[in-house]
């Protein structure tokens, strides 16, 4: 078989990470902003009553748009894959954008009764189908213009970015409550990180409109061109070829979903209902943490392409099963702002470390011809059964067995079973086009 050889400069390279990455933040801001302000969500948009009750009702909002994220890694998948990831990259940020819209702009409940939370819901659907082709995009784009070399170290950019989006969302977040008194962040001023999110759709439209497509996806769909006998539609593909790595991408991916919502979208929530600090307190040892976050995704994939992606994986992992309840005994029996922010920062370490490295891995159990669609089923079915759900189930237990350190018992049942998964998961490195590109 012959290889093509592309070189790949360094300002095209410096584009993809940008464009990708500008998009998979604008998703994770608006879920940081959700989790932040979901107590003032709670009280706008559900009937008065039982406090408790009201953020259950929003936080079950919020996991109901994950439910429609399959749905989307099914078809932005296949579209992606059989259209190219640009196009997919492309139509998924319109579609973030306009869910952001839709919650930043809903009527109170006040104002127009139960027609409230179904705008909030169908700006989670929105959100929660785009985000089911995203991941999966964004992580074929990046490691298919990346070398063999650097693929940890590109695809770790769309977890900093999570870094990033958290580090704006808790610094906007912080702002406005510092700005404004607590009835008029409760009135209106929640709406003013929503409605800054939208600020980043036009930067993301623009980055990946000026995109090429990526070498291996070109090769491969000239390769299935010459080849009438293949299977043209990338999901049978995946599941009458690769059963087994779909497996293996769920087991994994169990992990990658529940550390993120539970010690960092969950835990600012947790820790004013649950633990009693104030909103301010949360949002300052939020931004603190993910500062730190930002620039162990980067240092984790970088190292990954040193010492092999799966130690990694085996080493953070193992971490995240025995740190996290000594860090959630330790901020519960020290209760002070230091301690604080020491835990939410030891917490964000901790996940960097995995998630750093999640996309890279994820990818290359995947050959190019499957891979949007791949990566985006095994991430998502997780993250609708498991992540998405994960602030109102942990809330739910909280509240019902006043059990503080439910979020550590979940964190390390996940852990166990994407351990055991990541012993196990194969890796397709070979393609057809071989990338040079230019470190950076």
């Amino acid at each position: 078989m012959m290889t093509t050889v592309v070189s790949v400069s360094k300002k095209k390279v410096v584009k993809a990470v940008a464009a990708a990455s500008v998009g998979n933040a604008l998703e994770w801001y608006d879920f940081s902003v959700y989790a932040f302000f979901a107590i003032y969500i709670s009280q706008n948009f559900f009937p008065e009553g039982n406090s408790s009750v009201q953020l259950i009702s929003a936080f079950l909002i919020f996991g109901v748009g994950f439910i429609i994220r399959p749905l989307g890694a099914i078809i932005l998948g296949n579209y992606g894959d059989r259209n190219g990831r640009k196009a997919l990259l492309t139509l998924t940020i319109i579609m973030m954008a306009a869910g952001v819209l839709v919650i930043g702009l809903a009527p109170s409940y006040y104002a127009i009764g139960f027609g409230a939370p179904i705008l909030i819901l169908v700006g989670r659907v929105l959100q929660g189908f785009s985000a089911g082709g995203e991941m999966g995009g964004a992580s074929a784009f990046l490691v298919e213009y990346a070398d063999e070399e650097n693929k940890g170290k590109y695809a770790a950019w769309l977890q900093a970015s999570m870094a990033v989006s958290n580090i704006l969302g808790a610094l906007v977040a912080t702002i406005v409550t510092l700005s404004f008194t607590q009835q008029q962040v409760a009135s209106w001023g929640w709406r003013i990180p929503f409605l800054l999110g939208v600020l980043i759709a036009p930067v993301g439209l623009y980055l990946r409109n000026k995109l090429d497509e990526t070498p291996q996806f070109i090769a491969e769909r000239k390769k299935e061109k010459d080849d009438l006998t293949r299977e043209t539609i990338p999901l049978l593909k995946a599941l009458s070829k690769y059963p087994k790595e779909l497996i293996l991408g769920i087991s994994f991916s169990v992990l990658w979903v529940v550390s993120v919502y539970t010690l960092i979208i969950f835990m600012p929530t947790y820790e004013q209902k649950t633990l009693h600090f104030s909103s301010s307190e949360s949002f300052t040892a939020s931004l603190v943490a993910n500062v730190c976050m930002f620039i162990g995704c980067l240092l984790s994939g970088l190292y990954s392409d040193k010492i092999g992606r799966q130690k990694m994986l085996l080493f953070s992992t193992g971490l995240l099963f025995v740190g996290v309840y000594p860090m959630l005994l330790f901020v519960q029996s020290v209760h002070s702002f230091f301690v604080l922010v020491i835990t939410q920062t030891v917490f964000c370490l901790l996940v960097s470390l995995f998630v750093g490295v999640a996309p890279s891995a994820l990818s290359e159990i995947f050959p190019t011809e499957v891979r949007a669609t791949g990566i985006s089923l095994t991430y998502n079915l997780p993250n609708a059964l498991l992540g998405g759900f994960a602030p109102a189930i942990l809330t739910l237990f909280t509240e019902v067995f006043h059990n503080t350190f439910a979020p550590a018992w979940y964190v390390m049942i996940c852990a166990a079973v994407s351990f055991i998964a990541i012993l196990f998961m194969p890796h397709y490195r070979k393609t057809f086009t071989v990338i040079k590109s230019h470190a950076f």
